[in-house]
């Protein structure tokens, strides 16, 4: 066990702004994932990992890790992709800039989810937040939910209205894709 969350949580620059309701994990094999939701049987939504949860993945069937982080010492692993791949395990890095989202991330994250080789998916990015985000307007055009179903998905762990920009973004994305 790395231990509760505060302490894995307290070297990483995004949690000094996360709010303390955020602070949920659950489990995946014997390893926690900061601000992880089990999807489904084959998609799990998370924070950044460290190397040792992902070093467990491999034992839980994870065949994908998909990363919508931007890369930054202060948090992200040094050679994610690195570590990912030596597991055989596929790697997919999509940096979304937090305060510029793109609509060609959203369209290249929809080409990977769409072409998932069978088995378990790990999407990842700092906490859950860039994520929640691009896996609600997802399942809302591919997977049949309504707009109140993705935004109640992404409030597990965070709301837009916190942040103008995302907020934004996902109504303008509703707008062209759902």
């Amino acid at each position: 066990m790395i231990g509760n969350s505060l302490e894995s949580c307290e070297k990483r620059t995004y949690c000094v702004f996360a709010p303390t309701y955020l602070n949920k994990e659950i489990e995946v094999g014997s390893e926690e994932i900061y601000n992880c939701i089990k999807v489904n049987e084959e998609i799990f939504t998370a924070g950044q990992p460290t190397a040792e949860q992902l070093l467990s993945l491999v034992g839980e069937g994870f065949v994908t890790v998909i990363n919508l982080a931007t890369y930054d010492p202060d948090y992200s692993l040094a050679d994610e992709e690195g570590l990912v791949r030596s597991l055989d395990i596929i790697y997919h890095h999509i940096p979304v800039d937090w305060d510029a989202p793109q609509e060609n991330d959203y369209y290249e994250f929809e080409r990977l989810m769409v072409q998932l080789p069978e088995g378990k998916t790990l999407i990842h990015c700092a906490a859950n937040y860039r994520v929640t985000a691009f896996y609600g307007l997802y399942a809302q055009k591919h997977l049949g939910w309504s707009a109140a179903q993705a935004d109640e998905f992404r409030a597990q762990i965070w709301t837009g209205g916190n942040y103008p920009v995302w907020e934004k973004y996902v109504r303008e994305m509703r707008q062209h894709n759902c």
